[in-house]
């Protein structure tokens, strides 16, 4: 239970691999199975729509301060 100073450095390395491995495995998936391409764009094209969307909702009505609840729970 000792924890190293550099241990996060560690763990950062780590969440790059799993995403290069992830990224791998579904291209794989996607050039072998014909239904998953279509899928696969689908899904990148609603994803590209939504945060386009949101964008452009969030540049035109930004959160104001007074809009923001400090204390979402009410807690004392």
């Amino acid at each position: 239970m000792d924890a190293e100073p550099d241990a996060g450095e560690g763990r950062r390395g780590r969440g790059v691999v799993g995403l290069v491995v992830v990224a791998i495995a579904v291209a794989v998936i996607v050039i072998m199975l014909p239904a998953a391409r279509w899928f696969f764009v689908i899904s990148v094209a609603v994803g590209v729509v939504v945060a386009g969307g949101l964008h452009l909702w969030h540049k035109y009505r930004p959160v104001k301060e007074a809009d923001v609840d400090k204390r979402p729970l009410k807690l004392e």
